[in-house]
């Protein structure tokens, strides 16, 4: 384990920013996914449409296929940022369809009651979702909400193959491709990196599914 002991100051310098990408990543999409699931409730058809399309379309896309669109595509479009910036937002446009259908299903678990008191007492739908239903969803759905950003974190490994600089993948590129060093123990280092992050978000999201669920 030497090249990864000599070289801990490249692992937390490439985990922060694995961190970071991650952090932009899951507010992106949790907002994403928030607006697409009520176009999914909405009553309005056009807008049920759109967010039946969205998901249907980027659910049965492979994400290499959604990064490739955000890395060669949109550039041919006139529109050029950094490989960082068309990570996060590929993989802020895929995680909202998974985020969208968990948060979907928690909308479907809240009474159908509640939102006919919330007409009744003049709430219009934006306020009814907002005040009533997506606060209870968002409890519900803590669990497989928790699953798609957990999965969100190790598909962030795919985006920093696609040239991402200086997260922990860049990190294993650098050390086995120019340093020359041996790939098993750099890659055993990225793996602790997002043990770190995945295994203490699982723990704070079961805690906090135990502390909602007796909130109940």
């Amino acid at each position: 384990m030497d090249p990864v002991f000599d070289n801990l100051d490249l692992f937390w310098s490439g985990f922060l920013q694995t961190l970071g990408f991650i952090a932009w990543a899951a507010v992106g999409s949790l907002i994403l996914g928030t607006l697409i699931a009520a176009c999914r409730v909405s009553p309005v058809a056009p807008a049920r449409a759109f967010g039946a399309a969205y998901v249907t379309l980027v659910r049965n896309v492979p994400l290499t296929v959604v990064l490739f669109f955000f890395a060669f595509g949109i550039p041919e479009l006139g529109i050029n940022r950094s490989f960082y910036f068309f990570g996060i937002c590929s993989l802020i446009v895929y995680t909202a369809a998974f985020v969208c259908e968990a948060l979907r299903s928690g909308i479907n678990s809240v009474s159908a009651g509640q939102a006919e008191a919330a007409r009744a007492i003049g709430l219009t739908f934006t306020q009814s979702l907002g005040q009533v239903i997506l606060p209870q969803a968002f409890r519900s759905t803590i669990p497989p909400l928790g699953s798609v950003l957990i999965a969100m974190v190790k598909n962030s490994a795919v985006v920093g193959a696609f040239g991402v600089s200086g997260d922990l993948f860049a990190v294993y590129r650098g050390l086995t491709g120019a340093g020359g060093l041996q790939a098993f123990p750099v890659l055993i280092g990225v793996a602790v990196g997002f043990l770190i992050i995945t295994i203490p978000a699982g723990i704070t999201l079961a805690v906090l599914e135990r502390k909602l669920a007796i909130a109940r």
